[in-house]
């Protein structure tokens, strides 16, 4: 019968060991985001109704619901989506597939994960002085839009391109033995099977361009507006900015009101992850590899 040696009882401790430090470490980390979803829910939920949802701000924002900032939230993030996703993919496909590995391309993508790191209020003093001021676009949702965007485009760019460098260059390689060109090779085999990690950097670009305050502030967001925008010249309300004024410089406002509008935007920003997270998981099980 086989019986452990004293090398083995003490690898098995050192192993349970290990194994707890990481479990505290997770508990760590997970404890304070269910502390304050928790918070956000007992406070806010009591506040949360179709009025609070679809009703403008009443008796200075005191009163009333956040319709106009829901419905601007919304615009903001999906106009940024829809400039940032396309140019960043591309430019993906660019410094991966076509790029001569040369010290240009590997200062551009340096300056890529650097810019990635860049204060948000940098970007929002990028977004006045080229989508306000030099594209005339003046504060509006779509210089609001285009200020996300850049700032999300790094996001984007980094996780396209590591996704497509994990396919293996096998697939590219029987691709061009029958015949195919390089363009054909992307868009038959390259793509489709890095799509789920292309998603991954969508994912965190929604969550971020979602949250951002200090971009839309100076270029697009308003303080109060007591009507839908029309077009994209116009300025319009966001939860973020929303909730920040609530938080600071309206008085009177019920204790419940600002927890809500962070409730709201938190299910939002969950909501657009989860619908990713699912159309991501159906590509993933298609991967041929």
């Amino acid at each position: 019968m086989f019986q452990a040696s004293a090398l083995n009882d003490r690898n098995a401790r050192i192993q349970r060991r290990w194994r707890l430090l990481f479990l505290v470490m997770t508990l760590l980390l997970i404890l304070p985001v269910a502390i304050i979803l928790g918070l956000l829910v007992h406070h806010g939920a009591p506040v949360i109704s179709w009025s609070f949802l679809f009703e403008f701000p009443r008796q200075g924002m005191t009163a009333g619901g956040i319709f106009p900032a829901l419905l601007g939230t919304i615009f903001l993030v999906s106009l940024a989506l829809v400039f940032s996703v396309p140019l960043g993919i591309a430019a993906a496909i660019y410094l991966s597939e076509y790029a001569r590995d040369n010290w240009l391309t590997r200062a551009i993508n340096l300056a890529i994960i650097n810019l990635a790191g860049v204060p948000s209020i940098v970007h929002a003093l990028f977004g006045v002085g080229a989508f306000v001021l030099f594209f005339r676009f003046g504060t509006s949702i779509l210089a609001a839009s285009l200020t996300l965007g850049i700032m999300a485009l790094p996001v984007v760019i980094v996780s396209t391109r590591e996704s497509l460098q994990a396919v293996p260059r096998a697939f590219r390689e029987a691709c061009w033995a029958l015949g195919a060109t390089r363009w054909q090779t992307i868009r038959k085999v390259v793509l489709p099977n890095s799509v789920s990690g292309i998603l991954t950097g969508v994912i965190l670009e929604v969550s971020r361009t979602a949250g951002e305050t200090a971009p839309i502030m100076f270029t697009g967001a308003a303080f109060f507006l007591p009507f839908l925008p029309e077009s994209v010249y116009d300025q319009t309300m966001a939860l973020s900015l929303h909730l920040f004024v609530l938080s600071t410089q309206v008085p009177g406002v019920p204790e419940g009101v600002p927890y809500g509008v962070a409730l709201v935007l938190i299910a939002i920003v969950l909501s657009m992850n989860a619908l990713s997270i699912g159309f991501r998981m159906v590509l993933r099980g298609r991967k041929r590899w």
